[in-house]
């Protein structure tokens, strides 16, 4: 009998969440059914899309249930095997997170080829996150020669890599990310052109001008509110929006007023496309065969912030909220 500490949904939250609206349990886990494994995991992910499933709501995915334990994706390993495709010791990936082990159908789990990547960087750069920054950058940005790139949330874990893969394909890049610390690794270690404290900014249309008065091409947004709103104003003609995710608006409990400019995607025939990296998976053979070779050249990095153990998942979640997270957030588990 295996012993396993989850993090269930207890209420769910108004506005930010709080560790009130989490609780941990503990549970025993059989031995894995004919067609089952048993799986302990290793590393969790916490994401902000997470923050729209706790509402009770019809959305492009289903709302997480009080009571029952979260999902989220999660590397592990197998610790027992009732399916013959799978022996103790393989390394998985599966979206049974928020929990130290599970028993799942051998169908529900992926076996994972690190290809000389660490095993935790398939829920970051070389999963989900970096699959968004490729698709919104390249798909639904479209991005062209001679383009200049606005990334907001920039020192997350997919506006970071939205900065690099700019970079790499020789663009000139501004980047917004709160706080000295992250705006010093966007432009010494990133190797943006322009690095935007947005916190120290009292106007940041102003900022993002002096840093492309030629115009912005490429708008990949994260964040929303004051930061849509600068980029409408700086938008070149024909410039093109990949809206990923609008974090600072997630816990409102009332509407936010849009952006007071949206008129000016008239005049300047901007595109604004919304999109989830769910309808792209197609594209993910693609992406890490080039990460892979950006990867081995040396020519992207990435960082983690790290909580350590189960019941740190939800502070680890919150501090998405607080920008806690430089690069990456995760939980490890063993």
């Amino acid at each position: 009998m295996t012993t396993s500490r989850e993090i269930r949904l207890k209420t769910r939250p108004v506005g930010l969440p709080t560790a009130a609206n989490f609780e941990v349990v503990s549970v025993d886990l059989a031995a894995p059914e004919p067609g089952q494994v048993q799986v302990r995991n290793t590393w969790m992910t916490v994401d902000p899309y997470m923050r729209g499933r706790m509402n009770d709501v019809k959305s492009y995915t289903p709302p997480f249930a009080l009571g029952e334990v979260l999902q989220g994706g999660a590397v592990g390993e197998v610790i027992a095997s009732n399916d013959p495709n799978f022996k103790v010791g393989d390394l998985v990936q599966s979206g049974n997170g928020w929990r130290e082990a599970f028993n799942a159908p051998a169908s529900t789990v992926q076996k994972l080829e690190t290809q000389g990547l660490p095993p935790e960087a398939f829920l970051g750069v070389a999963g989900m996150p970096g699959l968004t920054a490729y698709v919104g950058l390249l798909k639904i940005a479209a991005l062209k020669p001679g383009d200049v790139v606005f990334v907001s949330g920039a020192a997350g874990a997919v506006g970071s890599v939205v900065c690099q893969i700019a970079k790499l394909k020789g663009h000139k890049v501004i980047a917004s990310a709160g706080g000295p610390e992250k705006t010093k690794f966007l432009k010494d270690e990133l190797g943006v052109d322009v690095a935007i404290d947005y916190k120290a900014t009292p106007d940041l249309t102003a900022a993002l001008l002096a840093a492309a008065p030629e115009g912005i091409d490429v708008y990949f947004e994260n964040v929303g509110g004051e930061h849509l709103e600068a980029a409408l104003n700086a938008a070149a003609p024909f410039a093109r929006f990949a809206i990923c995710g609008m974090i600072s608006q997630y816990n409102a409990t009332a509407p936010v007023p849009g952006p007071r400019n949206m008129a000016l995607i008239i005049g300047k025939n901007l595109r604004l496309e919304g999109f989830i990296v769910s309808n792209h998976w197609d594209m993910m053979p693609a992406f890490i065969k080039d990460l892979s070779e950006w990867s081995a050249a040396g020519k992207l990095k990435w960082k983690q912030t790290v909580k350590e153990g189960i019941e740190k998942a939800p502070e680890a979640f919150l501090g998405l909220f607080s920008g806690d997270n430089f690069g990456k957030m995760l939980v490890k588990l063993s």
